[in-house]
């Protein structure tokens, strides 16, 4: 009886020993890695060279361009104001009537004959009318498309290949399509002040996503229902914010990426459930690596910006901090630029 009991125990602590061996002989698992490959100045202009892929920087009253190998290839200096995307720059003045834009390798791409204030994303062109409630989109030699106005100013904005939403003052959100056709038009409501602050596009232009209201502040997602819209995910938020705020899809379409005091919000369109990290300050920008599907967050308190880095489905893994005027990022394959006052520098993204 003695001798069954003690072969029992050790054959438990064998089966024990086995399962130890293979769980201790798994990978461990790969660490992010940021290391810095260059810094330099933007008002070190470089020569152009054939094939170069110009990324835009904005750095306090500076636009331009720099390439992957560290060249700045353009930089200007304005008094007033400017746009610039990866396809078009201007600047412009406090009374714009006309403006000349650019496309990145310097040559003149056309001229808008309409006063306002012009706004590039990637290659679609618009202008934000004086008074504030109505914008143009133009096409590619700077000519009217089309037109929409409202008596409410305009606070929210943003575009993609699909079409053009708009928030504005009274709580109202229009998304139209690329030729200008209201898509979907309806007012999100359900807090005290009814006002649109921020506001996304998936990239078809069927979905579309808000920050709306005040005192109980709310994010809203809905969805082209024929001639209506239907509400697919809203909730109420812990804080409100009394500033616009950003709103952003990712590239494919199936997560929404919203900012509100204190915190951002992840919404998976695919299982319509939203996960939260804390933020301090505003989100300035949210980019997407290649890597792994990460996604790179600039946020801003004061002074102060906050790189974060997540990992699907919304899993900090890294972050880094630093002061500055102004600033921005940029994520090119496995690079991630930081720009800062005058000057960008490149990271380079690894995981081992």
């Amino acid at each position: 009886m003695e001798k069954k009991k003690r072969n029992r125990i050790i054959i438990g602590i064998s089966i024990f020993c086995v399962i130890y061996v293979i769980f201790a002989l798994r990978p461990l698992g790969t660490e992010l890695h940021l290391s810095p490959e260059w810094t330099v100045s933007i008002d070190r202009l470089k020569e152009k060279k054939d094939g170069d892929v110009p990324i835009p920087f904005q750095l306090g009253q500076s636009i331009g361009y720099f390439t992957e190998d560290g060249r700045i290839i353009t930089s200007l200096t304005y008094p007033f104001n400017s746009a610039i995307s990866s396809a078009y720059y201007a600047t412009y003045g406090a009374d714009n009537i006309k403006t000349s834009f650019f496309r990145a390798d310097g040559n003149e791409a056309g001229s808008i004959s309409i006063p306002g204030f012009p706004f590039f994303d990637e290659d679609r062109i618009f202008v934000f009318l004086p008074g504030g409630s109505a914008v143009v989109q133009c096409d590619m030699d700077g000519k009217k498309r089309w037109e929409y106005e409202s008596y409410a100013p305009i606070t929210s904005f943003a575009s993609s290949k699909g079409g053009t939403v708009i928030g504005f003052a009274d709580g109202v959100i229009v998304s139209l399509t690329p030729d200008g056709s209201i898509d979907q038009r309806y007012s999100p409501g359900g807090s005290e002040t009814d006002i649109i602050l921020g506001t996304g596009i998936s990239e078809d232009g069927s979905l579309i996503a808000c920050i709306s209201g005040q005192n109980q502040q709310r994010f809203v997602v809905s969805a082209r229902n024929g001639e209506h819209s239907k509400i697919i995910f809203h909730e109420y938020l812990p804080q409100d914010f009394n500033r616009q705020v950003m709103v952003k899809f990712n590239r494919k379409s199936d997560t929404v990426y919203y900012n509100y005091n204190g915190g951002m919000g992840i919404l998976s369109l695919d299982r319509l459930k939203s996960s939260h990290i804390p933020l301090e300050g505003y989100v300035v920008q949210i980019e997407e690596a290649e890597m792994d599907g990460m996604v790179f967050i600039l946020s801003r308190k004061d002074r102060r910006f906050t790189v974060t880095v997540l990992e699907p489905f919304a899993h900090p893994v890294a972050t880094f901090q630093f002061d500055a005027e102004s600033a921005f990022i940029q994520v090119r394959d496995n690079a991630l630029f930081v720009g800062r006052d005058n000057k960008i520098s490149k990271l380079s993204i690894s995981k081992r």
